[in-house]
């Protein structure tokens, strides 16, 4: 039996000639076989030096033809190109070939699209026997309880990548995690390659390439937070380490929480140098999820048509809640539009003295009752975005590193809006930051850059009341807030202004849980530039009795 194999650049028209011959003859002759082998145009010069190398060959050009030896093995024996392989067909079986040019060309374009074809179904088969690495940190915690389906069952990263959880836990919870890993097992997802249980180790992270960070920060009534702080970022330091060191370079970071959301991102940038920083993210849509929740409660319509709500500046610190891109779409009134239609939220709210008020504390109310469902959602929700199908358009918030847009300062994790296009986010840059605006967002990068510094060890001594963190909300009207920031370089200027009793506040640094809310109206009945302060969800932000209705 002869074995010939036919090898060649995809698009070679003369391949392409030698490919009918051979395959003529394969169809005529019973003892006579072919194989065939075709190479991507930017492949092939090194695939045929290796080749030729191997094999002790000379040859330059495509096409290359040799004989497999089958009855006696060693070494295949070189015949040539294509006209050494003419002249062999003719001479040995009395058989040519001919093609017309056009001809030849065409099948060479041929060749090539089903080269590309084939390899990209290789590349899927390679994907589906290679399962993602997805590790989650604090695995013990109700958030990933109620992440694990989402990821196993195909709606995050697609209906033919199979995933392999690894999680990983700190504290000593090893029966609740092999609790939890029974019961993965048993929900017999089928895109669920396998689930393990990791502690602490030099393999941490090992071949990730997705990473969630769920750790959380409990402040006890005896500790000070400048200890919380440096004991979260020698965590996440440490995170950062193994993550730079084991996991694979295109790695993609979510970090997720109650507490310190931006500083733990940061902590993690600033110890894994080989990583994008476009890569790690902090997770500011749960906030933006609730904010469009209690909206949609008030409108009586589904949250999900509630779109463009941001979020600035630090997720668990001062941040700012910004409707003034937001939107509605599909509402029911007497104006009706396809289904692309939307109408702004500040024209279809009426109720001025709701939306400075109760929607506020309602809002807050929201996030002391989470039992993980929600931060589930919110993560699983940006990994489907942050994928090669994503198409969505949609404003969200997300913390990222700043690279001074919007004039904030450089070099910290600050929340702010941003859009997912074909499996990467962008900065929304045509949001609109009015100076009113500027002087809290740089309150809030006042604070970043103070956890920042705590947690390098670069300032010793934190300032903070007795009393300890405050929730604190502050209304922004069209006039300036008490303390004015020009420029990002007036941050280091900005002083705390406390008056007795319960009289105004801006609040000290860092604070717990602080928003603003942009507010377009005027109220006419308060006062200009008034800062109110919020000691508890009980108490209110303004006397209602001072708030007239829009």
């Amino acid at each position: 039996m002869a074995k010939f194999v036919l090898a060649g650049r995809a698009d070679c028209p003369y391949y392409a000639k030698a490919e009918i011959l051979a395959e003529y003859l394969q169809k005529n002759l019973p003892s006579f076989r072919v194989h065939k082998i075709t190479q991507h145009p930017e492949d092939w010069e090194e695939w045929l030096q290796e080749i030729c190398r191997k094999n002790g060959w000379n040859h330059h050009r495509s096409p290359i033809i040799w004989r497999e030896l089958l009855d006696r093995g060693g070494k295949g024996l070189l015949l040539g190109g294509f006209n050494d392989f003419f002249e062999h067909a003719q001479e040995y079986y009395n058989i040519t070939a001919d093609m017309m040019s056009s001809l030849m060309k065409d099948i060479a374009l041929e060749n090539l699209e089903t080269h590309i074809e084939i390899q990209k179904e290789q590349e899927e088969k390679k994907r589906l026997f290679n399962p993602l690495h997805v590790w989650i940190t604090s695995a013990t915690t109700p958030t990933c309880y109620n992440l694990i389906p989402l990821l196993a069952s195909g709606e995050v990263f697609g209906m033919r990548k199979e995933i392999w959880l690894h999680l990983l836990e700190t504290s000593h919870c090893n029966g609740s995690l092999s609790a939890l890993v029974m019961e993965a097992e048993d929900l017999a997802f089928p895109l669920l390659r396998k689930v393990t249980v990791h502690k602490m180790a030099d393999d941490t992270f090992l071949q990730a390439d997705f990473v969630i960070v769920l750790d959380d920060a409990h402040v006890t009534n005896d500790q000070s937070p400048e200890k919380c702080i440096k004991q979260i970022a020698e965590r996440c330091l440490q995170y950062g380490a193994f993550i730079d060191q084991n996991s694979n370079k295109g790695v993609k970071v979510v970090v997720a929480g109650s507490t310190y959301v931006n500083l733990k991102a940061q902590m993690i940038l600033s110890n894994a140098p080989s990583i994008n920083p476009h890569n790690v993210v902090a997770l500011a849509t749960q906030l933006e999820f609730e904010a469009r929740a209690q909206i949609a409660k008030k409108l009586n319509i589904n949250s999900a048509v509630v779109k463009d709500v941001i979020l600035w500046g630090n997720i668990s610190g001062t941040n700012f809640l910004d409707l003034q891109h937001a939107k509605i779409y599909q509402y029911d009134s007497a104006v009706w539009g396809p289904p692309g239609y939307w109408r702004p939220l500040k024209k279809m709210i009426f109720d001025g003295k709701w939306l400075k008020n109760e929607f506020l504390k309602e809002w807050r109310c929201r996030q002391q009752h989470r039992s993980g469902m929600s931060a589930a959602h919110s993560i699983a929700m940006v990994l489907s975005w942050w994928q090669q199908e994503s198409n969505t358009g949609d404003i969200v918030s997300l913390g990222i590193t700043s690279e001074g847009h919007f004039d904030l300062p450089e070099g910290i994790v600050y929340s702010m809006p941003v859009q997912f296009l074909n499996g990467d986010w962008q900065v929304y840059a045509k949001a609109s930051v009015h100076d009113e605006t500027k002087e809290t967002l740089f309150q809030a990068a006042k604070e970043l850059i103070k956890e920042k510094n705590i947690a390098l060890g670069i300032q010793k001594e934190l300032e903070i009341a007795e009393e300890g963190y405050k929730e604190t909300t502050v209304i922004e009207s069209t006039a300036a807030l008490p303390t004015p920031l020009s420029s990002k370089n007036s941050l280091d200027n900005v002083e705390t202004t406390q008056n007795n009793d319960d009289q105004t506040i801006i609040p000290t640094y860092p604070s717990r849980e602080e928003s603003v809310l942009s507010m377009e109206h005027v109220q006419e009945d308060c006062n200009q530039g008034e800062v109110a302060t919020v000691p508890n969800i009980e108490t209110a932000l303004h006397n209602g009795d001072n708030v007239t209705n829009v």
